[in-house]
């Protein structure tokens, strides 16, 4: 397992989908992050792509507030939105930087199918369903990180150069922030869908946006050594 927990629903969708997940935080990409081997040049491609990805990720976000009907699911839809918009968003900023490659290029970069699938994916989850179809559709983006952050965190090669990376998402505050996204969804889907969500005759269809989204992060991967 991962070695971290963020939540009842989570751990019931990871399982739910174990293969896949298997896929996704046991991509080749990531493997080449943590033993260094990824390519400098699909790094940077990944990481152009992930930013304009970030940009509708925020827009999604957006929509979970809107979305929100209680003030501990309003609080934590700002907090993630925040860290994406103010912190994640800089390593992406930085890194290009140091290649020449600045902001205005970043936001303006063309955008690749896999983005553009995924992205629009999650945004439709949120539009044609509630709150919960919506944190399902996110989820495996923002616990997925945190999960493979922590472990390479302490499975990476030492002389990886791609530390910072691994440091944004094994850092301690998104990994506090993820533990707390992780309750704010527990308390979520109990309170639509009641103490054993997993039973309620929507689970199926909660689970397959999580799935469904599990599925397009591993096409991301895929992109990124597209080079």
């Amino acid at each position: 397992m991962s070695g971290v927990s963020y939540g009842a629903v989570f751990e019931r969708w990871r399982a739910g989908c174990a293969e896949t997940w298997q896929a996704y935080t046991r991509h080749a990409f990531v493997r080449g992050i943590g033993d260094g081997s990824l390519p400098r040049a699909a790094y940077l491609r990944y990481l152009v792509q992930d930013y304009v990805f970030l940009v509708h990720f925020a827009r999604a976000w957006s929509l979970a507030v809107v979305k929100a009907e209680t003030l501990e699911e309003t609080k934590a839809c700002t907090g993630v939105l925040d860290a994406l918009v103010n912190h994640e968003m800089a390593l992406h900023v930085a890194t290009c930087a140091d290649e020449g490659i600045d902001e205005e290029a970043l936001y303006t970069a063309t955008e690749e199918i896999e983005n553009l699938a995924y992205t629009r994916y999650v945004l439709d989850a949120g539009l044609q369903g509630d709150f919960i179809d919506l944190m399902a559709a996110l989820a495996p983006c923002c616990f997925g990180y945190g999960e493979i952050g922590h472990r390479l965190a302490h499975e990476a090669a030492p002389g990886t150069p791609y530390r910072d990376w691994i440091a944004t998402y094994a850092d301690e505050a998104y990994q506090s922030s993820m533990v707390t996204l992780g309750k704010m969804v527990d308390g979520a889907v109990s309170r639509r869908l009641g103490s054993e969500p997993w039973q309620a005759p929507r689970w199926a269809q909660v689970q397959q946006r999580f799935t469904t989204a599990t599925r397009l992060e591993v096409g991301f991967w895929e992109m990124g050594l597209r080079v």
